[in-house]
């Protein structure tokens, strides 16, 4: 038989567990396009947009679809790719600058549902010299997406639809996150009712007990 005194810490114990797993499920992160730049041969997120970015002849910059919380955790192009090789058949012309270019579709895993991606490509984009990153992109991977915001939806057309939609841990990559609220589920809810009731209950009998 649990002693009263007892009660309260089990009581404690059972309901941050129930909290713990809730902070879990309600953990989410966004299938999208990651814009990256190449740096001293290591990958580096972006600190503007591609339609801001003006990048110079020379440089290499990537981008990787891919399901992340956040730029922290973002997945990298797969690529490790070096500016000579890329544009290596695309000569230098005057008035123009080259731009290496890596675009990794991701992984089946991170696939929208029913979509397949496609294999990471290179590409050399020839453009003016005042051309954003947007606009060498544009060059090699049509069709281009964008939403309202600007934000990049798709590359080559992958995906064909979507633009970063919320992704519940925990779930496939082609199930995207259904609750609107991102408060705690019915399930976890029910679950906490029932361990207050079940404490509740058992302090009740605890005091009937004692004054039987």
């Amino acid at each position: 038989m649990i002693r009263r005194r007892a009660l309260p810490l089990l009581l404690a114990t059972l309901l941050l567990g129930l909290w713990a797993a809730a902070g879990q499920a309600q953990a989410v992160g966004y299938r999208y396009w990651s814009f990256w730049e190449r740096d001293g041969g290591a990958w580096t997120y972006a600190t503007q947009g591609p339609s801001t970015a003006r990048p110079s002849d020379g440089d290499v910059q990537g981008f990787r679809f891919a399901v992340s919380q956040d730029s922290k955790g973002a997945a990298q192009p797969r690529a490790d790719a070096v500016f000579a090789v890329v544009c290596a058949r695309t000569p230098a012309q005057d008035g123009h600058k080259r731009v290496a270019l890596v675009i990794d579709f991701g992984t089946s895993a991170d696939a929208p549902s029913g979509e397949s991606p496609p294999a990471t490509r290179t590409a050399c984009a020839r453009v003016s010299p005042d051309a954003t990153t947007a606009d060498a992109l544009a060059s090699v991977a049509r069709p281009l997406r964008y939403n309202a915001s600007a934000l990049l939806c798709a590359i080559a057309g992958y995906p064909r639809t979507g633009c970063g939609e919320t992704v519940g841990a925990g779930k496939s990559a082609g199930a995207t996150e259904t609750d609107s609220d991102g408060g705690p589920s019915v399930g976890l809810l029910a679950g906490i009712a029932a361990v207050v009731a079940l404490g509740g209950a058992a302090i009740w009998q605890t005091r009937r007990r004692r004054h039987a």
